[in-house]
């Protein structure tokens, strides 16, 4: 890519970094909601990003995420555009809300394709059903932006919602279809929610966006400078041209942590709304993944493995065990395997609260599931008792695990299939399938898939204590080593 100010190109921007609280037990840190598979077996990260393949066409897709997202997210990608046509990445070290991050974006789009070049941005978690009328929404915003507009997408509010934002619209903008933003609006309670509906001026706030990398710089350096100060210094604190693109993590830490809505588009008046109708959600909660789903004749919605008697407006979500709900009604039923919610309709968007006590107790379900994607594979646990940890590992080909120690536990390893490679203090050897090995606490170690095939292998841990912090690294391919 070479800077070229006078050229307009539209790059769409994925933005890849929401826990997703209000969609737990599936929705965790460490695998969360634009990971989720929807009832297509496709997560709403594959979704987004086939999207912005269709609109970028031989443009590359940048995604602003973080490095625990990185290695699964480039997977995911390769897995279905292939390893040979890469697309870059900007890799956060910590979250500081959407202004910052669509910052380091701009910059590097402008340094990479000109102050020109158009931004799309779009959230990894929300899911768009019409395509085609999306499309169109898209190339109303370019033509907008390229008047140096800041666009936003509005939806036309099919109910009075209270979970969304809310966009007032001002007069139609000459020769177009957009509109100006006359006021962004906070979350309405539901008789005001009603009023907005039936004026017919308010659109939901989708919380996508698009105008030129100029444009937005400009606007942050007038209404939010100091964010604006910590991103440059951020990005001229960088390599361009590296891959994946890391922001420095104690200059990131400084900036400060604000929307894009609060630090720009509530303050510019420069601001456009592009309305649509595209079958938009954000996917915020378990009410709105059920209406995804067909109901039967009670208004029951399943996915999975359950029974219910006697039982009227219930979703009910089973990964692995049966489910079986009698005399109940308006319940949200969800079933991880290691987790169990059960809650009623009208308050699924208060799930984010059992994540914050779990939180505060310092639960291990508040991050991870029984299986856990790592750089190299995944892992499943199968027990996980006070004498010890059982789990199944999975080691992708040619992946290497860090060379580590652990204080607290010894391991025994065992091929199921595929061969691996062990190094066990200065000795390295091979083990095939049906062969075992025993690693000591306080022994340096590492575990490698040499083959074409996965590596399959249990491993036990003994001692006294299992947690993932027991864990110095001394070298590692992903760079987990700090």
């Amino acid at each position: 890519m070479s800077n070229n100010p006078g050229k307009t190109t539209l790059i769409p921007v994925i933005l890849s970094g929401d826990a997703g609280t209000r969609l737990w037990p599936v929705s965790r840190r460490a695998h969360p909601k634009p990971f989720m598979e929807l009832m297509d077996g496709e997560s709403l990260a594959e979704k987004t990003f086939r999207r912005a393949l269709a609109i970028a066409g031989d443009n590359p897709v940048l995604t602003v995420t973080s490095r625990d997202y990185y290695f699964y997210t480039r997977d995911l990608y390769n897995g279905l555009v292939g390893e040979e046509h890469p697309h870059p990445f900007l890799l956060e070290p910590l979250g500081r809300n959407t202004a910052p991050a669509i910052a380091m974006a701009a910059f590097y789009l402008e340094r990479t394709l000109g102050s020109q070049a158009t931004m799309l941005v779009m959230p990894a978690d929300h899911l768009i059903r019409d395509e085609a009328h999306f499309r169109a929404a898209v190339d109303e915003a370019t033509s907008l932006a390229g008047r140096d507009y800041l666009v936003t997408f509005g939806i036309h509010p099919t109910h009075p919602e209270t979970g969304y934002g809310y966009i007032r619209k001002g007069g139609r903008i000459a020769n177009s279809d957009g509109f100006a933003v006359a006021a962004f609006v906070e979350k309405p309670d539901e008789e005001t929610a009603h009023q907005y509906v039936a004026s017919g001026d308010y659109e939901w706030n989708s919380g996508m966006f698009c105008f030129s990398a100029g444009a937005y710089l400009g606007a942050l350096e007038e209404h939010a400078p100091d964010v604006y100060q910590s991103a440059k210094a951020c990005w001229e604190a960088m390599d361009p041209f590296r891959q994946p693109l890391e922001i420095p993590a104690e200059m990131f830490a400084q900036c400060t942590a604000i929307s894009i809505d609060y630090a720009v588009m509530e303050k510019a008046d420069n601001c456009a709304v592009v309305g649509g109708d595209f079958g938009w959600s954000d996917i915020g909660s378990w009410k709105a993944i059920s209406e995804l789903y067909e109901s039967d004749e009670s208004g029951n919605r399943v996915q999975g493995k359950a029974v219910l008697v006697h039982s009227k407006d219930c979703f009910v979500q089973s990964e692995q065990r049966v489910v079986a709900a009698v005399g109940v009604n308006d319940l949200v039923i969800v079933d991880t395997g290691d987790a169990v919610l059960v809650a009623h309709r009208d308050h699924a968007q208060d799930v984010k609260e059992v994540v914050n006590q779990l939180a505060g107790l310092k639960h291990d379900a508040v991050d991870h599931h029984q299986t856990v994607y790592r750089p190299w594979g995944w892992y499943s646990v199968f027990e996980d008792a006070d004498d010890c940890k059982v789990k199944r590992l999975v080691v992708k080909p040619g992946q290497v695990l860090s060379l580590q120690k652990h204080k607290k536990r010894s391991e025994h390893w065992t091929v199921i299939s595929g061969v691996a490679k062990v190094r066990l203090g200065d000795k390295e050897f091979l083990l095939k399938a049906d062969e075992s090995t025993y690693i000591p606490a306080g022994t340096l170690h590492r575990l490698e898939n040499p083959g074409t095939e996965d590596v399959h292998m249990v491993e036990i841990q003994t001692g006294e204590y299992f947690g993932e912090d027991d864990i110095t690294r001394y070298e590692d391919i992903y760079g987990r080593v700090k």
